[in-house]
């Protein structure tokens, strides 16, 4: 074209026919602590017109979602307290969190062992020593370290050699009872192992006294043999 003014139009006419769009669209998810989640979607077209005849479109669109989820508060598990000093009893509690319920509880148990320390001390208070010590007897270690120290615990009545052949012939009725059978047992494997050496040692003994006199016999042959009389 050889008209500039002619060309001029055309060109306008041409971007007069353009239109002009965005789309665009994000997801976000976020989790620390809580639980969060975050959608949401953005789209956007302009619309304008110029006096030229030419025209643009334009259209904008925000949305958000947004979910929130929060832990439940920590379980705390109670405690036990005693009003005196002078209670042999120990405070027990448990508690146990998830993320959706939490339980907690306690209770108290008594303590065996500090009640048998007490009843001894106030018997030993009254005089009462033998019956004393045979209530320290209940527990297996003292019952132990006594048979140990050869003053056996008082039964029925009956304080050393008498007591402990009772306790020989009632063994059952020994507070250490299971750990008495099982040191018994140990000590009859030992002894019979220590018996099969013994045994296997006097077989080795008598073996080689067997092959000692062998020779000694064979060497008198030989020397009657060369020495005739």
């Amino acid at each position: 074209m050889k008209n500039p003014i002619t060309l001029i139009l055309l060109l306008l006419l041409l971007s007069g026919c353009m239109t002009v769009a965005a789309l665009s669209g994000s997801t976000q998810t976020n989790t620390s602590g809580s639980n969060t989640a975050i959608e949401g979607g953005y789209t956007s077209s302009a619309t304008t017109t110029y006096q030229s005849g030419s025209s643009s479109n334009s259209t904008t669109t925000n949305s958000s979602t947004s979910n929130t989820k929060s832990a439940p508060p920590s379980a705390g598990a109670p405690s036990y307290n005693s009003m005196t000093q002078d209670v042999c009893a120990v405070g027990m509690s448990m508690g146990i969190q998830t993320f959706g319920i939490g339980i907690s509880g306690g209770k108290h148990a008594v303590d065996k062992n500090c009640e048998r320390l007490k009843l001894a001390r106030i018997l030993n208070d009254f005089g009462m020593k033998v019956a004393a010590v045979a209530i320290l007897c209940q527990d297996e270690r003292v019952f132990e370290s006594m048979i140990q120290a050869g003053t056996p615990c008082p039964i029925d009545g009956k304080i050393g050699k008498d007591a402990q052949a009772l306790w020989s012939k009632y063994d059952h009725e020994r507070p250490d009872y299971d750990t008495y059978v099982k040191r018994m047992e140990d000590r009859k494997k030992a002894d019979e192992e220590a018996q099969a050496q013994i045994t296997a040692d006097l077989d080795a003994m008598d073996k080689a006294q067997e092959i000692a006199d062998k020779k000694i016999e064979n060497a008198k042959k030989m020397k009657e043999w060369k020495h005739p009389r």
